[in-house]
């Protein structure tokens, strides 16, 4: 099984003619458009998962840069999702107390309050 990445994908696409695309070049296990979690919509790029190797490499080799509904696309194979480190302790470092303020701070949201001139 090989997943690829598929980059710049026009947005009125369907999953069915992506995976009809890769198809003449072996078969397609699962096709993927990513979509926005609060709107709904592509977000322009995909994962096709192929099921064998070297039909994946003729797909890469033949697709990446070729037109596809309007628009070149980049093919390659998809790297693995990096990990984020969430969770665990120490993650984000924390910072201690800063002081606020002073003769020689001119932040703008550093003002010192005064008692008024009267």
């Amino acid at each position: 099984m090989k997943n690829l990445f598929v980059g710049n994908l026009p947005f009125k696409s369907s999953e069915e003619a992506l995976r009809v695309h890769f198809a003449q070049f072996g078969e397609v296990a699962q096709v993927r458009i990513m979509t926005d979690r609060d709107t709904g919509k592509p977000r322009g790029f995909a994962f096709v998962e192929m099921s064998n190797d070297d039909e994946a490499q003729r797909a890469v080799a033949a697709l990446n840069g070729k037109d596809f509904e309007g628009r070149p696309l980049t093919v390659n194979e998809a790297r693995p999702k990096p990990d984020r480190g969430f969770g665990g302790a120490g993650a984000g470092g924390g910072g201690g107390l800063r002081k606020r303020g002073g003769r020689d701070d001119f932040r703008v949201g550093a003002r010192q309050s005064r008692e008024p001139r009267w």
